[in-house]
């Protein structure tokens, strides 16, 4: 066993190591968390739309110490993900749906998590020490944290942004018992760009280091659970799950790695699945397809509205008739949008012989405005 607090420290960050994370930082967990604030404001404007999640617990998320009494340090570790390639690359595919780098290998929690809990083990069966780990799970404010810890620091698109692996990290943390010396603090290196803020296509920046996720590409793909607003289907293009735009074009990704791990690879049914396929999915085949993935977490209602948009914006005529098959779905959300991928692709009369078969006796009004604005 160690004899030093710097032992002690050494030997956790060189397990973390083996364990396969990338980076690894310490952080006190006393730290005055000005990020607390910005949550604040951002809260009391709205900006997180319907994530209430983010408005529970709230006063917890100031400080490591207001979650848990008994931290007095936090181990702060990262993982690369970094594509082989520029995900915007995907959006030229008209016939094809774009998904977010992060969501098409393995479910980061369920890997990060495991890893975690390895090292968790470690330093209470080699230390004493009594240990918490949080990846998403708790009102853990990571980013803030990370940049405490030197991992990086929290860019224009509030996103953290690493030295060395650019805008593509993984984060999780383990709060300890144990007293051990931190790092020194990441300081701010974004300067006078602006690439990311200009690269929205939603322009849900209302200022560098401010944005309102209600017009966030990614949170309408996936925390939005009704119809998108019109305003935003369009600027969607083939984005199906997430948007990797602000990440991509960060200058800093001129450092970044290819992900070592494995599980962070992009399947190929992910990479460039036709739009025709997925909105032929029923819940089944929904989950067999994205088992281990993150986009099963939205279910398969969610995520054919989400294809239905993008058939819309293809401006391809031949997946007509997948979205027709869905007029009649289950889902009121489903219907809906396929009535506004048909009012897309296909012309005013035949819009107006679709809407005679299938308006007249639906119930729900998202679809029922949907039908109303096709036959404008």
């Amino acid at each position: 066993m160690p004899s030093s607090t710097a032992e002690a420290r050494a030997a956790i960050i060189a397990q973390a190591r083996i364990e396969g994370f990338d980076s690894v930082r310490i952080a006190p967990a006393d730290i005055a968390n000005e990020a607390a604030h910005h949550l604040a404001e951002f809260l009391d404007d709205g900006r997180h739309g319907t994530m209430d999640w983010m408005a529970r617990n709230a006063d917890k998320r100031a400080s490591p110490r207001e979650l848990w009494a008994e931290a007095r340090s936090v181990v702060v570790v990262a993982s690369n993900y970094a594509p082989d390639s520029d995900p915007r690359a995907a959006q030229a595919r008209n016939r094809t749906g774009a998904i977010s780098v992060y969501a098409q290998g393995d479910d980061y929690h369920d890997v990060m998590k495991a890893k975690l809990k390895r090292l968790a083990r470690y330093v209470t069966e080699h230390f004493g020490a009594e240990v918490k780990l949080f990846v998403d799970t708790a009102p853990v404010m990571e980013k803030p944290l990370a940049q405490a810890a030197g991992l990086g620091w929290q860019g224009k698109h509030t996103n953290l942004v690493s030295r060395e692996f650019g805008s593509w990290l993984f984060l999780g943390s383990l709060f300890t018992t144990l007293e051990l010396a931190p790092d020194a603090p990441e300081e701010d290196h974004c300067g006078q760009c602006r690439r990311c803020l200009d690269a929205c296509p939603t322009a849900a920046f209302t200022a560098p280091y401010r944005i309102d996720a209600r017009r966030c590409i990614s949170y309408l793909t996936i925390e939005h659970k009704g119809p998108i607003a019109r305003e935003f289907r369009e600027a969607m293009g083939n984005r199906i799950y997430g948007c990797d735009d602000c990440l991509a074009v960060c200058p800093w990704n001129k450092f970044a790695q290819d992900a070592h791990e494995a599980r962070f690879h992009a399947r190929d049914s992910l990479q460039a699945p036709p739009l025709g396929a997925l909105a032929r999915l029923d819940d089944a085949a929904f989950r067999a397809l994205f088992r281990g993935s993150p986009v099963r977490r939205i279910g398969r209602d969610r995520f054919v509205r989400n294809v239905l948009i993008a058939i819309g914006n293809s401006g391809d005529a031949s997946l007509a008739g997948d979205a027709e098959k869905l007029l009649g779905d289950p889902s009121p959300l489903v219907r809906a949008m396929a009535v506004w991928a048909l009012s897309r692709l296909l012309g005013r009369g035949a819009i107006a012989a679709l809407a005679e078969r299938h308006a007249p006796g639906e119930a729900d009004a998202d679809v029922l405005l949907e039908w109303q604005s096709a036959k404008i």
